[in-house]
């Protein structure tokens, strides 16, 4: 079941080739799904996340918005629709989040900055080339610093991806040819042991999101590690209490089928009761 990670850059046409490969191979497209299930997951209205995301949310949107909150419920949706198979999967991160797993391929489509921007002033109907400019390059910058603070990566590093295609000398259709025959390749086709490792890191995102989602874990911190369905927490609580809540939420992550705890209590939590590591 092949799955595509691909970039989202402005005016790059990524969209397009998404788009017209998902139809070539019979793949489904991730549209909105992130940002509705982030939003239900936080409480919040769509467009704030959206806002966020796209670097236009205000200084205090930025401030008072709970950025853990919104990289662990990102990932856990990533990471489910990966595990379904069959998807082309823009933006959001999927490209390094995914990364690990062998049979999924990460692709940059890119162009140049003056194609993008007259590609936008086409889009908006706009003769206004600096207007233009300025909006393609604060998505760039939006992008680039999301990508660094959350995985301290430099977004577009070539090294990041198995394929990158400058759609400014290879067309639309010669993109998804390209991707078409990468996805054939050995490298890339999906073995029970590249299944597994996907399921495993889905229901890792799945447990790490309950346990920041629940009112009794929500502020404890650990390690959460998945083996063949088995979930392995280290990491320091205060007591023992802390530690029970831990282990009783993991637990009762559907698809978790044993808990490892590897959890270590503070040796000073009677002293310093409020502490955290």
């Amino acid at each position: 079941m092949p799955v595509i990670a691909m970039t989202q850059e402005m005016g790059s046409l990524a969209k397009d080739v998404a788009l017209q490969l998902a139809d070539t191979l019979g793949l489904s497209i991730m549209r909105h799904e992130v940002v509705e299930h982030v939003a239900e997951r936080m409480n919040v209205h769509k467009s704030l996340i959206s806002r966020l995301r796209g670097g236009k949310a205000g200084l205090v949107e930025r401030l008072t918005t709970d950025r853990l909150s919104v990289e662990v419920f990102t990932a856990e949706e990533l990471f489910a629709q990966a595990d379904r198979g069959n998807i082309v999967l823009r933006g959001w991160g999927a490209t390094v989040l995914l990364r690990p797993v062998p049979h999924v391929l990460c692709v940059r489509i890119t162009r140049p900055l003056k194609q993008r921007v007259e590609w936008l002033m086409e889009h908006l109907g706009t003769e206004d080339f600096a207007s233009a400019e300025a909006e393609v390059q604060r998505s760039d910058n939006a992008h680039a610093a999301r990508m660094n603070a959350q995985f301290g990566v430099t977004w577009g590093d070539p090294q990041l991806y198995d394929m990158v295609l400058n759609t400014e000398r290879v067309s639309v259709d010669s993109c998804v040819e390209q991707i078409r025959q990468m996805l054939a390749r050995p490298e890339f086709t999906e073995t029970a042991a590249s299944h597994a490792l996907l399921a495993d890191m889905a229901l890792a995102a799945r447990v790490r999101a309950a346990l920041l989602d629940d009112d009794a874990t929500h502020s404890i911190r650990v390690t959460v590690e998945s083996h063949g369905g088995r979930i392995k927490l280290s990491g320091i609580v205060v007591d023992d209490d802390e530690r029970s809540r831990t282990v009783n939420v993991a637990a009762a992550v559907r698809g978790v089928n044993g808990v490892d705890d590897g959890l270590k209590s503070m040796a000073a939590a009677k002293k310093f009761p409020a502490a955290r590591f």
